[in-house]
């Protein structure tokens, strides 16, 4: 089973599997934000402004809904079985709650020793039951307090600006300790800000007990911190080191997570850790385990159709007929624990919503805006969501209509609808469709990182859950699993949820394939459009679905192959495209056709191509860090996020940008991590975004990187003209006929079976 992600634009070298770092490789600023080289990076927040930035405050909304999530596990009135097992600290700690369930202990008798990197509730590593969990009554976390706005009301309230309090800056002396120790271990000193935050302000001591927790800084890896161990602890240093052993396992669950991961097999685990020079990788990733860095879990593997074993079962309970227990065989696995709380958390709350609405037949109300709806496969959504809480909804762009139609009937009977879209650009497509259904206002409207964040949205009640009776989330592939369970969990019950999305296009850039396990789990309605795409482009993306690139009419020059032979003269048409053709055949300006490219690397990357660009369309010294007034940016204020932007000015504040019509500003230590150049992107970038014109580029480099997915989501982002310059012969065709997503390992199709019933 491979590991790697999707693409060479998402891929990290050394994930699990791997043996070989990838040409194009380098996705370090999509993903987690830091900078191509950690070694030239300074912390975030060193000479920053007390007021949040805007990923600062994602982030601490993300923190304290995880922490309501916990509370609410943890207050659950009792364990369920589900054929999870868990083992070491965990388990200990599971052990510990139902005793003081049971009452067999007291809160206060029980106490544990703290893992280096101390696990969340025990009870939230255990899975729900099939029924949903009733909500707890507790008072909401301090950012949930009631907004002294005007527009604030008694039983809904927006929550104040999440992360209001501000982010301090690493300890200078904590910084300076840091700075010596890894002097002394030829590390690079810039890494100082860095270590201390990811290990506190003992980084320096814990640094020399453990020199391999250098690994836990984004961008370090196993070879480098191998080195810096070797000049820290001298002959003391060695593969077979019990620290190392650990680290590089929770190094390689964070890539594989990276990679979409929420967990691994233990067998491909093992070979990893044996690849990456680990004499016992049993012994490492138990020591994990033990230590509480891991997660162990057991999960039953479905018996073949008409095995004996569950009839046995149900004769003779737990034990065999002559008493013995029997052996249900099982699949172990191992993750970090935030994304099995999460992953957990999103079935328990999944589970909550499918069984806290009756399932009915529609209402005469909802039955005659089905009606009136006008398209089948937007009276099909309507009636599923009058009768449902969970739907799934999936077809192309031109199907946002039939969500459309469902939320506007929604809103003429009266419930609280929002809807949340992946990006800025999706939300202004949607409220487009709002407004002509029913010239409504979009304020309703939402991205899913805005809803989260507490900054767009309903407010919330006195429980932190959102004001509403019914959500709809565009986009839906994009969820990764720790979005999801927020989401899922901030809705209150009796709310009716709707995932809609295009299963086609690239999966989300977290951990988790959440809409595809849904899809494969079939315990909800599923509504599949019949709206197709429009056009010579919906037709060319249509087939590329289903596995076939075929040849389409495109009498308007709507579909254009442009042949090239090496990467030199691909960014030569390229830049050709952009700057003459298209504005010329089309009369579409350089600014509203997107470059899209297979990865940031390689001589027709991103960064090959934006250079190109830049001294065609926008010339300039780049005197702040590259950037000059006009250039077209991609800002990444958080992990898996790309907002296209402009940069406007650069003073004393950090450079301003302009990102979908608001300003934004970058302070100047964030620039370098967080701000690229953005006429050429990645298609996982590009995802959730459209242009009137798109320019996909194949170089020769590129033709083993490229999957189904990934054409199919890049040929997707043109509204009204599409070149491709293509230099990657017949692996194209091959690409879309053979190649389908990367599988992904994941836990939530095994623990929604043990709590949803699958209709028959």
């Amino acid at each position: 089973m491979s590991t790697e992600p999707d693409t060479t634009e998402e891929a990290e070298p050394g994930t699990p599997g791997s043996t070989e770092e990838p040409a194009n490789e380098d996705s370090s600023a999509d993903r987690t934000g830091t900078t191509e080289a950690t070694e030239n990076a300074e912390a975030a927040g060193g000479d920053a402004a007390g007021q949040p930035s805007e990923a600062q405050a994602e982030l601490a909304a993300q923190r304290e809904l995880r922490e309501r999530i916990e509370r609410r596990k943890a207050e659950k009135q009792g364990p369920v079985a589900s054929g999870t097992k868990l083992s070491g600290t965990a388990a200990d700690l599971l052990a510990a709650v139902r005793a003081v369930e049971s009452g067999e202990k007291s809160a206060s008798a029980v106490t544990f020793r703290t893992p280096k990197s101390p696990p969340a509730s025990a009870a939230g590593s255990q899975p729900g039951s099939g029924a949903p969990a009733a909500r707890p009554s507790a008072s909401p976390p301090p950012s949930l307090a009631p907004s002294a706005s005007p527009s604030a009301s008694t039983d809904s309230v927006r929550p104040s600006q999440p992360g209001a309090a501000p982010v301090t800056a690493p300890a200078p002396e904590a910084v300076e300790a840091v700075r010596g120790v890894l002097a002394e271990g030829g590390a690079p000193q810039t890494l100082a800000p860095q270590v201390v935050s990811a290990l506190g302000d003992g980084a320096d001591g814990e640094l020399r007990a453990d020199p391999w927790q250098l690994l836990r800084v984004a961008g370090v890896r196993p070879e480098q911190a191998d080195g810096f161990a070797r000049a820290l602890l001298g002959a003391e240093c060695g593969p077979d080191d019990e620290r190392r052993g650990q680290a590089v396992t929770v190094w390689l669950l964070e890539q594989a997570a990276l990679a979409g991961h929420t967990v691994l097999d233990v067998a491909t685990l093992h070979a990893a850790l044996a690849q990456r020079a680990v004499p016992d990788p049993d012994t490492a990733v138990q020591s994990a385990v033990a230590e509480g860095e891991a997660l162990e879990f057991q999960d039953a593997i479905e018996e073949a159709p008409g095995h004996a074993t569950a009839d046995a079962d149900d004769e003779h309970g737990e034990d065999g007929a002559d008493g013995e227990a029997v052996e249900h065989p099982v699949r172990v696995l191992i993750g970090l624990e935030r994304y099995a709380l999460a992953e957990e958390s999103l079935a328990d709350g999944l589970a909550r919503i499918v069984n806290s609405l009756p399932k009915e037949s529609p209402s005469e109300e909802w039955e005659s805006s089905a009606g009136a709806s006008g398209s089948g496969s937007a009276a099909e959504l309507i009636r599923a969501v009058a009768g449902h809480g969970l739907v799934l909804h999936t077809g192309g762009d031109a199907a946002r209509a039939e969500p459309a139609a469902l939320v506007a009937a929604a809103r003429s009977l009266g419930l609280r609808v929002c809807t949340a879209a992946h990006t800025p650009d999706g939300r202004r497509r949607f409220a487009a469709l709002l407004a002509a259904q029913d010239g409504s206002a979009s304020d309703s409207v939402v991205t899913v990182a805005g809803l989260l964040a507490g900054a767009e949205g309903p407010g919330r009640d006195g429980e932190g859950a959102f004001g509403l009776d019914l959500l709809v989330v565009l986009d839906a592939p994009q969820l990764d699993v720790e979005s999801a369970a927020m989401i899922v969990e901030s809705l209150p019950d009796g709310a009716r949820l709707v995932l809609s999305g295009d299963p086609a296009v690239l999966w989300s850039a977290g951990a988790g394939r959440v809409f595809a396990d849904l899809l494969a789990a079939r315990a909800c309605p599923h509504i599949v459009s019949r709206t197709p795409d429009p056009g010579p482009i919906g037709e060319l993306v249509s087939s590329v679905s289903v596995g076939e690139l075929t040849q389409v009419e495109a009498p308007g020059k709507e579909v254009v192959i442009v042949p090239v032979r090496d990467a030199g003269e691909a960014v030569h048409r390229t830049v050709q495209l952009v700057a003459d053709s298209v504005p010329r055949a089309l009369g579409l300006p350089a600014e509203q056709t997107q470059v899209i490219t297979p990865g940031h690397g390689g001589a027709a990357g991103t960064r090959a191509l934006n250079s190109a660009l830049k001294e065609r369309l926008n010339p300039g010294p780049g005197r702040f860090g590259g950037f000059d007034p006009g250039d077209r940016i991609a800002y990444s204020p958080a992990p898996g996020r790309t907002v296209p932007g402009q940069v406007v000015k650069a003073d004393a504040e950090g450079l301003h940008l302009e990102c979908d019509g608001a300003p934004v500003v970058v302070p100047k230590e964030l620039v370098e991590q967080s701000v690229r150049h953005g006429w050429a992107l990645t298609a996982h970038q590009a995802v959730g975004l459209r242009w009137p014109a798109a320019v996909v580029v194949l170089p020769g480099d590129a033709a083993g990187s490229l999957t189904r997915p990934w054409v199919y989501t890049a040929f997707g982002r043109a509204e009204r003209h599409l070149s491709v310059v293509h230099g990657v012969d017949q692996a194209l065709a091959r690409a879309v006929a053979e190649v389908p997503a990367k599988a992904r390992t994941t836990r939530l199709p095994g623990l929604l079976a043990a709590q949803v019933p699958t209709p028959a």
